[in-house]
């Protein structure tokens, strides 16, 4: 799914004056490839990823994914569209403490919009055949506690595959992995992005992983410095 964003502005009212964190972003994301996004902290680099979600509006300019334009839709409309479009994988995982490895990857299914949810036993099978493909089908009934970061992050990353997402976002994904298990989930990142034709942008500061992307995107003071 291809991504346009024209004149993104966002700004925030603090302590009575304006905080002005984007400025005039314009950026074209082809559909089925990959973008990363780099730039020191502060950059509005979250900020940037949030508004191509539809998490957040803008305060003025247009977002657009495919041929929907999130202007046009409420904040249940917008919700809506992310769970049939969209899929996440944070630095901090947001897997559910409660939930084994095996739930939490079915929960984005069984949240999915009645018209286009699944079966319970093609639920449990998609999250199944996910966490096999991720290295962790020996760990289906494991809780979080029982997991490494690494493996961690493998549940996270199966979760955000699960509804087979035209469009991946990614915020450090690798921030709080030692070197190898970074690498594994870069390997990882980047065979679903081939094999599925899934467009993905990733916030990083992982060199290795951000020279993997088709495109590097660096941010400075909410401005698109330069792209290679």
């Amino acid at each position: 799914m291809r991504i346009e964003l024209t004149g993104v502005v966002k700004e925030y009212l603090s302590g009575g004056r304006t905080l002005s964190i984007l400025s005039g972003v314009d950026l074209t994301i082809a559909s089925g490839s990959s973008v990363a996004v780099i730039g020191p902290s502060g950059s509005g680099k979250t900020t940037l990823l949030g508004l191509m979600a539809g998490l957040d509006r803008p305060t003025r300019g247009e977002v657009v994914l495919g041929d929907t334009r999130l202007s046009d839709l409420t904040e249940d409309g917008r919700a809506e569209f992310r769970a049939t479009n969209v899929g996440f994988v944070f630095q901090t995982f947001h897997l559910l403490t409660s939930l084994t490895a095996l739930e939490n990857v079915q929960v984005p299914l069984e949240l999915a919009p009645s018209s286009v949810r699944r079966r319970p036993s093609e639920i449990r099978d998609r999250a199944g055949d996910l966490l096999d493909r991720v290295g962790l089908g020996d760990r289906l009934t494991h809780y979080p506690a029982q997991l490494s970061g690494g493996e961690q992050q493998r549940v996270a990353l199966a979760r955000a595959f699960v509804t087979e997402p035209r469009i991946l976002f990614a915020d450090e994904p690798t921030g709080n992995l030692d070197r190898q298990t970074g690498s594994r989930i870069i390997d990882l990142l980047r065979e679903l992005n081939e094999e599925k034709g899934t467009t993905m942008v990733l916030v990083t500061h992982d060199e290795d992983l951000a020279g993997g992307a088709d495109r590097v995107v660096r941010l400075l003071d909410g401005q698109v410095e330069g792209i290679r």
